[in-house]
């Protein structure tokens, strides 16, 4: 696994907020598992777009790590894995759709195509 060379030297509570959440990748895996609740890892993949499995992998990882998501094995056969927000994890929703809102007063989008899960927010378009 990867290991940074220096420690994050986080030093106020938003650094550490953006570093869970923030990117372009965390908060849509977040906002796609609040629409749709728990999701296999394909049922996910198929959800987002232009992310390669690697990323996708890595990125879950994290949000494991960080106790954002919860991730189910089932050793059935086939063999799965379900992926579900945690409690922490659906704390973080009512702050994405904050910050959607806020971005939605101020961004300008020539083209109006939003992504599913953000049509959940509470911005109105």
């Amino acid at each position: 696994m990867y290991k940074p060379k220096l420690e994050k030297d986080i030093r106020c509570p938003l650094e550490y907020g953006l570093t869970i959440f923030g990117g372009k990748w965390k908060s849509r895996i977040i906002c796609v598992l609040a629409e749709k609740g728990t999701l296999r890892y394909s049922e996910l993949r198929s959800e987002m777009t232009n992310i390669t499995d690697a990323v996708l992998a890595t990125t879950l990882k994290e949000l494991l790590a960080d106790d954002i998501l919860q991730r189910v094995q089932f050793n059935e056969i086939p063999p799965h894995v379900e992926y579900s927000l945690t409690g922490k994890g659906e704390s973080v929703v009512p702050i994405l759709q904050s910050i959607c809102q806020w971005a939605g007063a101020y961004h300008k989008e020539e083209n109006r195509q939003n992504l599913k899960q953000c049509q959940k927010c509470d911005y109105k378009h």
